[in-house]
């Protein structure tokens, strides 16, 4: 099942895409797609649902994050040891852990706008793990049970900010717009393997990064158990799994985003996502 929020920025409606890929519209039986119907029972009324009788939502609406109310979005570095090459870092020895503030979210076709004084803009597309259900303490093996679904991130990262500035990454990684998500939530069932997944990315039409899940260092259960120990997981938040090579940092010379760029990536089975990079001006 492919679960969606489309419509205006802050209006966004439920829905999904049924087995043709046409948009449905889900606002007779949920309020919106978030930690509440993402737990196992409430994922299963949804897919019972004949997707055919739901109304049909005709056009190309704009698409938002497929997940409202999210808590707190915790990111991975350096989980592919390719990409700790091209940026001169070693490999952790366990996961590298930071966050992304909530405030930085967008949708997965909205345009990326670059901070004030902004010069080392990077791309980074990666798999992001969705939880259904409340994590504590989890045993690996039992890891993926709380997971409800997965989508696309691209973790857009001002590598000034990040590696310059002092402190930790977490102000290199939070500026608006620099969370794109979606364009959906691929429920668990439908992804049997989160590690045998292919990612890529183009800029400009040009192929920067490809790569695959099965180069992580550690996998997805491996993170949810991990990270359960040192924080309770709710549902909605959201775990974003790494980067493979191909970074702008990892250019020779490196290559940095600048307004007109576009950007085009994606995650084997989950979709597509497109940005165009613009300057920074005040918030509408």
């Amino acid at each position: 099942m492919k679960l969606l929020r489309y419509g205006p920025k802050g209006q966004e409606k439920p829905g999904l895409l049924d087995a043709g890929g046409r948009l449905r519209d889900l606002s007779g039986h949920v309020a919106d797609i978030d930690g509440t119907v993402l737990g196992p029972s409430r994922l299963a009324a949804l897919s019972s649902l004949d997707a055919e009788s739901l109304p049909r939502v005709d056009g190309h609406p704009r698409l938002g994050p497929p997940v409202a109310g999210i808590g707190k979005i915790l990111a991975i570095g350096l989980n592919y040891a390719d990409h700790a090459a091209e940026t001169g870092a070693t490999p952790p020895p366990e996961p590298l852990l930071f966050t992304k503030q909530i405030t930085c979210l967008n949708g997965p076709n909205d345009p990326v706008m670059l901070p004030q004084g902004s010069t080392h803009a990077d791309w980074e597309v990666e798999l992001a793990v969705i939880i259904g259900t409340k994590a504590q303490y989890v045993a690996e093996a039992d890891a993926l049970a709380h997971v409800a679904g997965y989508a696309v991130m691209n973790d857009v990262s001002e590598r000034e900010y990040q590696k310059d500035r002092g402190g930790q990454w977490t102000k290199g990684k939070s500026a608006d717009t620099f969370g794109p998500l979606g364009p959906w939530l691929v429920t668990a069932d439908e992804v049997p393997d989160p590690q045998n997944l292919s990612l890529w990315l183009d800029l400009n039409g040009e192929r920067r990064q490809t790569g695959s899940t099965t180069q992580m260092i550690f996998g997805v259960a491996h993170l949810v158990s991990y990270l359960s120990r040192f924080m309770t997981l709710m549902p909605g938040d959201v775990i974003t799994t790494g980067t493979p090579p191909g970074v702008g940092l990892g250019c020779n010379p490196p290559r940095f985003l600048k307004p007109g760029d576009v950007l085009t990536l994606g995650v084997e089975g989950l979709g597509e996502q497109r940005q165009e990079v613009v300057a920074w001006h005040p918030p509408a």
